[in-house]
């Protein structure tokens, strides 16, 4: 660990890159728990519209909104989202208002008393629709919803390429105040190679205009391992962003599945992805360059200055993880709107249907757009716990957990803890009789410390990303 100038601590350790080498494997991000590949088809026995209501009942807590506007104007090789490529504007204003239809639906089912703590604009590209669309949404939601700009994380995907002033206008308006910017990588050579050319330039004009409008937090989003990239090119990118000063920083593993996003088969073609061993390389370069800067390693690849949000949450223990990654609105019920969007309950997942028509053929019958989900027995909401408060807290203090539980933590998960000694003997894990730790070591692992504890896990390379 080392000081921070708040007197706050970093996670600085130097990476062991053969630890990771020899337990990276293919595993869940537990964004959820259990994990989306885990839903099923929507039948009756899932009971959504049960799910739905039992979390509408008198005291329900908070609500975080999600809402996910997928045009983009061309597509990017390496992107594994749920993207509609056009450059037809009119598209915006067509799904916007299907999108309508799916809120009220929604809301009509909703306590729509509850604070809403936390919104969030997922892409594509929300910047693809015209700053009077990005209004005309703000405007719905703040008609369904009761949002109070103060005590509501209002955020936004940007694409620097597509952002006007007049978008940020638009979107402060709305009363959105942190921005997500997509970058990846400065060097025009590796832009070339995934179909992304922006200039940094770009990057610099999209920092002033938010900055200029009082966004408060600001992060951006980089990958490694795409094709051309090199340990020393991917610094040049570190320093290049560092310089934007942003809050936080997203430094995501590339995830190549071709088998799912068959763009990505041009990277085969091509033969220009780093091996393993310049991709391992590449994340130690970003954990050293971004801790050495002052930044905390909040968790697998997120990290954030000391005093943002994320950095205090984690601090306080209050961390949590949704379907965007780390989060500081822990015990708040998601609502999603939009293709491929997801929603929870305390007992229930529910996904919407991934094409326009599909979703659009939903609504049209009067029905939410729901195509598949998941109903969460006892056993799964514990396992849940677990898993989360290894993902947030990187330990599990026993007495806590058996407090929240209701049972006796060591004695129920024994076999679970037996299981850990491999992880003990290298170092990635410490042990006492109070509970477990995951160490300096072993936080770039944390998705296979958690595996342990997860009896849904399969192992295979088509069902889920490499961890690094």
């Amino acid at each position: 660990m080392t000081a921070t100038t708040d007197g706050t601590t970093a996670r600085t350790a130097s990476l062991d890159l053969d630890l990771i080498r020899k337990y990276s494997i293919p595993g869940p991000r537990y964004t959820s728990y259990p994990p989306a590949t885990g839903f099923a088809a929507v039948n009756e026995s899932l009971r959504l519209d049960e799910a739905i209501a039992d979390d509408n009942r008198p005291g329900g807590g908070p609500l975080s909104l999600y809402f996910h506007l997928p045009f983009c104007e061309s597509r990017c090789w390496f992107c594994g989202c749920n993207t509609v490529i056009t450059r037809r504007r009119d598209s915006a204003c067509e799904y916007l208002d299907d999108l309508e239809r799916e809120m009220r639906l929604t809301a009509a089912r909703m306590d729509t008393t509850r604070p809403v703590t936390q919104i969030h604009f997922g892409g594509g590209t929300p910047t693809f629709f015209p700053p009077e669309e990005l209004c005309r949404l703000g405007k719905l939601i703040r008609e369904l919803f009761p949002v109070r700009a103060s005590d509501c994380e209002f955020s936004v995907e940007v694409d620097p390429r597509r952002l006007t002033r007049d978008h940020v206008v638009a979107l402060q308006e709305s009363g959105a105040n942190r921005a997500s910017l997509g970058v990846q990588d400065t060097n025009p050579r590796v832009q070339l190679a995934i179909h992304r050319i922006q200039p940094q330039a770009v990057n610099e004009q999209a920092f002033a205009w938010l900055r200029e409008a009082g966004f408060g937090s600001i992060n951006v989003d980089l990958i490694f391992g795409l094709p051309l990239q090199t340990p020393e090119t991917f610094a040049v990118t570190i320093d290049d962003v560092l310089r934007l000063g942003p809050d936080r920083l997203s430094v995501f593993s590339y995830a190549h599945v071709p088998w799912i996003k068959p763009a990505q088969k041009i990277f085969d073609d091509r033969a220009q992805l780093p091996g393993a061993e310049e991709k391992l390389a590449m994340f130690a370069t970003a954990h050293e360059r971004l801790t050495a800067a002052g930044f905390v390693d909040i968790g697998l690849d997120h990290f954030a200055r000391p005093d943002d949000s994320l950095a205090m949450a984690q601090r306080a223990g209050t961390l949590h993880r949704n379907f965007q990654g780390y989060s500081t609105q822990a015990g708040a019920s998601l609502y999603g709107f939009g293709i491929s969007s997801i929603s929870s309950t305390p007992d229930s997942y529910r996904q919407n249907h991934k094409t326009i028509p599909e979703w659009r053929a939903a609504l049209d019958a009067g029905l939410l757009p729901v195509e598949r989900g998941l109903r969460l027995t006892a056993e799964d909401q514990r396992r849940r716990v677990i898993i989360m408060r290894l993902m947030c807290d990187r330990r599990l203090d026993f007495a806590a957990v058996s407090k929240e539980l209701g049972l006796d933590f060591s004695t129920v998960y024994a076999r679970e803890l037996a299981s850990l000694a491999d992880l003990q003997a290298d170092g990635l894990v410490r042990a006492t009789g109070a509970g477990i730790e995951v160490t300096a070591r072993g936080g770039p692992l944390l998705r296979v410390i958690a595996m342990r504890f997860d009896p849904l896990f399969v192992a295979g390379p088509r069902r889920h990303a490499q961890a690094i």
